[in-house]
């Protein structure tokens, strides 16, 4: 990216250091501080990551949820991350037994839901809701841009069974408006009216 396209970016658009699309700094909008996450998928520790920021910046406690061990050397060497990672498989892990063992509610936060290939992401998504767990946010990867099925439907009509609704959608990576990668849900307490990414990623004084 050059200098001025960089420059812009930060200008005119909303832009976190960590994640891809910002769904840290959304998390932070509608809860601030001190929250509650559970992060599958994590990858490592602080590139691309939806909850480095609300960890290490802003108090926030949770765990992630991560198969691929090569990554663990990685997250050794990353210090200011001393909320747990379970190096499991999202789809059969216990998340209710982790909740108690990190002395956590039900009603978490912020589900960040990211594996592939997206069959996956949609079967651990359905194992989070099925054990109880209740978040209040939930960024759902369906990486769209390239994907035959339209996994944002399927999880849509999934999650009103319980309660959601679509608060973000066509959310696209790193301001790449050919790249739709994931939908953003809400439980239907919060009131959130549905929008497009491409509005709420523009800052304040834009809209």
């Amino acid at each position: 990216m050059s200098s001025l396209k960089k420059l812009i970016k930060k200008i005119f658009y909303k832009n976190s250091k960590y994640s891809q699309a910002g769904q840290d700094l959304f998390a932070l909008e509608l809860f601030g501080d001190s929250g509650c996450y559970v992060d599958i998928g994590s990858g490592v520790p602080k590139k691309d990551s939806n909850t480095y920021l609300l960890e290490t910046k802003h108090k926030w406690k949770g765990f992630g949820v991560e198969i691929l061990k090569n990554y663990k050397d990685t997250w050794d060497m990353c210090p200011e991350r001393k909320n747990k990672i379970y190096w499991e498989d999202a789809i059969s892990f216990d998340y209710k037994k982790a909740l108690i063992d990190n002395n956590l509610s039900n009603d978490i936060d912020f589900l960040s839901c990211d594996i592939d290939p997206q069959e996956k992401t949609f079967l651990a998504l359905k194992k989070v809701l099925q054990d109880g767990i209740s978040p209040k946010l939930i960024t759902f990867e369906t990486d769209f841009y390239r994907e035959k099925i339209n996994y944002s439907s399927l999880a849509d009509t999934f999650l009103k069974n319980y309660g959601y609704s679509i608060a973000v959608t066509n959310v696209y990576s790193s301001l790449n408006k050919n790249k739709v990668f994931e939908t953003w849900f809400v439980k239907n307490s919060l009131n959130y009216k549905t929008i497009d990414y491409s509005y709420w990623v523009k800052k304040d004084f834009l809209k």
